[in-house]
């Protein structure tokens, strides 16, 4: 089945972020929405997840393009959707989202092996800017390291 192979990641995320728990949500959706994301028109850039005042966390401008087929039933593309958690997960989340320096990102959408749409979330804190020089040091010493082993 060629809907299992998406995966759709937000790898800014892990530059501009230190992941330091994840957990695996499921999001409700309408049929379009679920339609376009199968055929993999979605994007988690510039995705942020918060928790409202009745104790349920949402994603907030996450795009999800109109579905081509969808006639006058069609999704509005960026709407905030809520995603589903058990009241543990909630509580451990808004209590890292309170906390200072500590946010809720987006890491991947995918389709599960029952055909839900599931996103991976985490609490990340924010890396300063000698820790991306750092990451990116790294990622080049990988790459060069690669290169002399092939040759």
């Amino acid at each position: 089945m060629a809907q299992k192979d998406i995966n759709i990641k937000n790898r800014r995320a892990t530059f501009d972020y230190e992941i330091v728990e994840t957990f695996t949500a499921g999001i409700v959706l309408t049929g379009t929405e679920i339609k376009s994301i199968r055929t993999g028109h979605a994007s988690l850039v510039d995705t942020f997840c918060y928790v409202s005042a009745t104790g349920e966390i949402w994603v907030k401008n996450m795009n999800i393009a109109t579905y081509f087929y969808g006639s006058y039933n069609n999704h509005e593309a960026r709407r905030d959707r809520k995603l589903l958690l058990n009241k543990k997960e909630i509580a451990k989340i808004a209590k890292a989202g309170k906390d200072a320096g500590f946010t809720i990102v987006p890491l991947r959408l995918f389709i599960s092996e029952r055909g839900l749409a599931k996103l991976v979330i985490g609490i990340a804190r924010g890396k300063k800017e000698y820790d991306k020089r750092q990451a990116i040091k790294e990622r080049e010493d990988k790459r060069s390291l690669a290169r002399l082993m092939h040759k």
